[in-house]
């Protein structure tokens, strides 16, 4: 085996002929798999006026809209419920009543206000309200995404979904059917986003220890109806091992819910 690891190997040889120049490879003209999708959530995102479908939790931030069916939208009104607002032209953006504001609690949820400042949340018989000024556990949501689909699920462990009678808003359901199933849709700059998560790794809320994480969440839910900020003064050795172990939203919302002035947790 010694000597054919010694011979020097090389294109086959004939005697006669000349040697030829390699033929070029041209590169296929047919588009990849993936190259189809990203032209398809393009020609998508065109036909809901720049507004794209987010596909996990990690996009679900800032501006937001709730599509159920064909570019048809969650609409706020003014007494603080919701309904299904009208089928939308193609290429036309969702309603300024239609856009809510979205921010991440922890790695599962989410929070909704209203373009009225108002959270959303639900009443006792599961009807998505939009009334409350600070956020409780009634005022969370958790986007549940499986197969390609995508359900929201309210506090109350049920899932959304709109009234065949009247097209209101509300969460009644235990499991997610077809009429449970909706899009989330954003208007943000995808790749920049991606970008500057990857530059700063994680919110700029959980920038600095964890006093000043815990100040920066204080500073964005509790309400100063005093202009005084009220920091829980119980030892934070918990918050260190939250952070750590993945559940530090969780005991900063059990921090504020024990402060008497902290209107943010009920």
């Amino acid at each position: 085996m010694a000597e054919y690891s010694a011979i020097r190997t090389g294109r086959l040889k004939l005697k006669g002929h000349k040697d030829l120049k390699p033929v070029k490879k041209h590169k296929s003209k047919k588009r990849t798999h993936e190259e189809a999708v990203a032209a398809s959530d393009k020609e998508d995102m065109i036909k809901h006026g720049g507004w794209w479908s987010v596909q996990n939790f990690s996009q679900i931030s800032g501006a937001l809209a709730i599509e159920f069916g064909e570019r048809c939208y969650i609409k706020a009104l003014d007494n603080g419920l919701f309904v299904l607002g009208p089928p939308h032209d193609e290429g036309d953006p969702p309603s300024p009543e239609e856009i809510f504001t979205a921010f991440p609690v922890g790695e599962t949820k989410i929070t909704l206000k209203s373009g009225y400042g108002k959270y959303l949340g639900i009443d006792r018989n599961g009807i998505v309200v939009g009334r409350s000024d600070a956020v409780s556990a009634l005022e969370q949501w958790e986007p549940v995404f499986q197969d390609g689909k995508l359900a929201l699920q309210a506090a109350n462990s049920k899932f959304v979904s709109v009234s065949p009678e009247d097209d209101s808003f509300y969460a009644q359901s235990i499991t997610a059917g077809q009429d449970e199933i909706l899009k989330l849709r954003c208007n943000k700059d995808l790749e920049a986003d991606i970008e500057s998560k990857k530059k700063n790794k994680g919110p700029i809320e959980e920038k600095g220890s964890v006093e000043q994480i815990e100040i920066n969440y204080v500073k964005q839910f509790q309400k100063f109806q005093d202009k005084k900020m009220r920091i829980n003064t119980e030892s934070r050795e918990v918050l260190k091992s939250a952070k750590a172990e993945g559940y530090l939203h969780e005991v900063l919302l059990d921090r504020r819910s024990k402060m008497k002035s902290d209107r943010m947790c009920k």
